[in-house]
């Protein structure tokens, strides 16, 4: 009982015996010496600080040489099956061997709606704390996300985006088509800092509209976001035509009327730029009443009970 009291996530822990350190060495023994060792206190000390990196660990155990070096910055928009090359039957491999390492059981519907490697980290934290479950992320592809945004091409800079709880990325390529790099600068076109500015700001735009803000009832109206402020904006790398931007916000304070996010940038794995503070200002739209069944006007049903009873008078005789 001291054990559990002690532990701040909740968990409740057993004494991890050297015969349950055998099995856990025995688990992942082809994982990594860091993942064994994170595992390790975690069944120790119940510490969830531990978990991403038994999580990261266990999943790099299961995806191919040539790809592991994408998880090395640990980067949480990757994603399960497009990037990681993980199909079902092999995502059946990683969450049995969780199950085992952290002593929980996971039920198969819980699943469905993981898509990238954030989300079977903030899955299992969840778990693991007996949280609620966070919501899935949402994957928009272009069409759906013009057909939101305010903001429409050429001055789209968002060609596919995911979208949860905790924030959104989005990827947009220069193309060199782009109208202002005709005039920035001559014969050296380069993307502005300004437009990197705004393509994060667009993603704040995104984050709103896709139901992450609110009261029950109410969204977010597109007509009514817009920029306030920008704060700690650095850029560390230029960017030019073929590049692909990898942009990501969260949010730090959302509270009617302001939203403010940090942002980033990165084409590869290169910081291309950063802004501490992107603020926007957004209102709910305006509820628009369902009409309910209205009942016919006196004046309409009086006649109308007239006749009926007139009728049925005649009948009657």
């Amino acid at each position: 009982m001291a054990q559990a009291a002690n532990n701040p996530s909740g968990f409740p822990l057993k004494p991890f015996t050297p015969e349950d350190d055998a099995n856990l060495r025995e688990a992942l023994k082809r994982c990594s010496a860091a993942t064994y060792e994170a595992a390790a206190q975690f069944r120790k000390t119940g510490n969830t600080e531990h978990l991403p990196a038994i999580v990261l660990g266990i999943i790099e155990r299961y995806v191919e040489p040539d790809l592991r070096a994408k998880l090395k910055d640990a980067d949480d928009d990757l994603r399960i099956i497009e990037d990681l090359g993980i199909d079902s039957l092999t995502m059946m491999e990683i969450v049995i061997l969780v199950e085992d390492v952290l002593q929980m059981s996971i039920n198969n519907d819980e699943l469905r709606h993981l898509r990238t490697v954030g989300d079977v980290k903030t899955f299992i934290e969840c778990k693991v704390r007996g949280m609620p479950l966070p919501r899935p992320t949402k994957f928009l592809p272009i069409e759906h996300i013009a057909s939101v945004m305010p903001i429409q091409p050429p001055f789209l800079f968002l060609s596919e985006a995911s979208v949860n709880a905790h924030g959104a990325n989005a990827k947009y390529k220069i193309s060199g088509q782009e109208f202002f790099l005709q005039g920035h600068f001559k014969d050296n076109p380069v993307l502005p800092a300004s437009i990197m500015l705004e393509a994060l700001g667009q993603l704040g735009v995104l984050f709103l509209l896709e139901g992450q803000v609110g009261e029950a009832g109410k969204t977010v109206d597109p007509k009514m976001i817009f920029f306030t402020s920008c704060e700690g904006v650095r850029c560390h790398r230029v960017c030019r035509p073929g590049d692909v931007l990898t942009l990501s916000i969260k949010p730090k304070r959302l509270k009617l009327p302001l939203a403010t996010f940090e942002g980033q940038i990165r084409v590869g794995q290169e910081k291309a730029a950063i802004a501490e503070e992107i603020t926007l200002t957004f209102a709910f739209a305006e509820e628009i009443a369902q009409p309910a069944a209205q009942a016919a006007p006196v004046s309409a049903v009086a006649p109308k009970l007239e006749a009926d009873s007139e009728q049925a008078t005649a009948v009657n005789a």
